[in-house]
């Protein structure tokens, strides 16, 4: 389990830090993250009026709320093999047995990339991936600003569901939630602040609060992810290849965006203390 530090700015701040600069520390915003909070906002608002959530009583209990999910998911995730092939027939889904499927859904699978960023499975999955939006999306939003993060977002979403559509080309399985996105937003993170320190919870007796080095804490994460992506006995039903994919892609335009910036301006090259 994660936290955000926010640290006060100093008085004497100096000179202002150029958009995609390197620093030790994130810097306390001068705004509210109003893109992140959005992000979480319309995730959690998803999450409410669907079937998985069981607040509505129009999608019934038990096997009938299971199928209902089934469909939901269906309709509103990634099925790699349509974004290669075209939409699905309705009999080619996988369902639960005894759920049946409904007719044809005039699905864009394109379009689906972008409603499976805001779909998920359960209150585990949703609180995990808000968590780790809510502790790293403040800081990468405020140092690339918010049009641009939000653009980023996005097509980090989109990179990272079709790398692993292309790695699992012909699966009916359904891909939904944030991960591969907010996986871009790490990688961003780790680049731009490889020195903040994050608070983490170690399952020691009881959870003891240790902070470490967010090129620890990420790169630690990246390698679960990277070596569950490669291994048979993953955990099923876990796009761990999207992660890495979503990942990758966010610190290499990170990296492309500080070189690009360090070109204009040559002293944001040699400012902060997380330089190679």
């Amino acid at each position: 389990m994660l936290s955000r530090r926010s640290p006060g700015r100093p008085a004497a701040a100096g000179p202002a830090e150029p958009p995609g600069a390197r620093c030790g520390e994130p810097l306390a915003p001068d705004r509210p993250p109003l893109v992140t909070y959005t992000l979480i906002g319309l995730c959690v608002l998803a999450f409410l009026v669907g079937p998985v959530a069981g607040l509505d009583p129009v999608y019934g209990s038990g096997h009938d709320q299971l199928c209902a999910q089934a469909g939901y998911f269906a309709r509103w995730g990634v099925i790699p093999s349509e974004l290669w092939h075209g939409a699905l027939p309705p009999d080619a889904l996988s369902l639960p047995a005894g759920c049946r499927a409904g007719g044809p859904s005039g699905k864009l699978p394109a379009l689906s990339v972008l409603t499976a960023l805001f779909v998920h499975g359960g209150w585990t999955h949703l609180l995990g991936n808000m968590l780790f939006l809510f502790v790293f999306g403040p800081a990468v939003e405020d140092r690339v600003g918010r049009t641009r993060y939000a653009v980023f977002y996005l097509v980090a979403g989109y990179v990272a569901t079709y790398g692993y559509a292309y790695g699992h080309a012909g699966s009916t399985q359904t891909l939904i939630g944030a991960s591969g996105a907010i996986a871009g937003v790490l990688g961003a993170f780790l680049f731009l602040y490889p020195r903040a320190r994050v608070t983490s919870l170690l399952p020691f007796l009881l959870f003891l609060p240790l902070r470490f080095p967010a090129w620890l804490v990420l790169g630690f994460w990246f390698a679960l992810q990277w070596f569950a992506s490669r291994t048979a006995q993953a955990a099923p039903g876990v796009a761990y290849l999207a992660h890495v994919i979503g990942f990758g892609f966010g610190f290499l335009c990170a990296a492309a965006a500080y070189r690009e910036r360090s070109k204009l301006t040559p002293q944001a090259a040699t400012r902060g203390d997380s330089q190679p």
